[in-house]
């Protein structure tokens, strides 16, 4: 099977249809899903509105350019700290 991907508007969307009432098995059907999927995104995106969806996604793009330059300075640290005790 094929994957697909769906940006977060269409999976808040998608969301927002079972909220309405719609079956989810009617859902996984209709855009070629797992009931899996669906359960994943709930607990990712439940209850959130667009606008939240890209804050998040901005804010996670944030985060792991953080924890990159916390990694680099920490390498860093390490090596200086070696060519010290190297020297003394």
């Amino acid at each position: 099977m094929r994957s697909k991907r769906y940006s977060e508007e269409q999976i808040i969307r998608i969301l927002q249809e079972k909220e309405a009432g719609v079956a989810l098995g009617d859902l996984c059907r209709k855009y070629g899903m797992c009931e899996q999927t669906y359960y994943k995104w709930q607990k990712k995106y439940g209850g959130m509105e667009v606008n939240d969806a890209k804050r998040l996604r901005e804010l996670e793009r944030e985060n792991a350019r953080l924890k990159k330059l916390v990694a680099e300075l920490s390498l860093d640290k390490v090596m200086l700290e070696d060519l010290l005790r190297k020297n003394f």
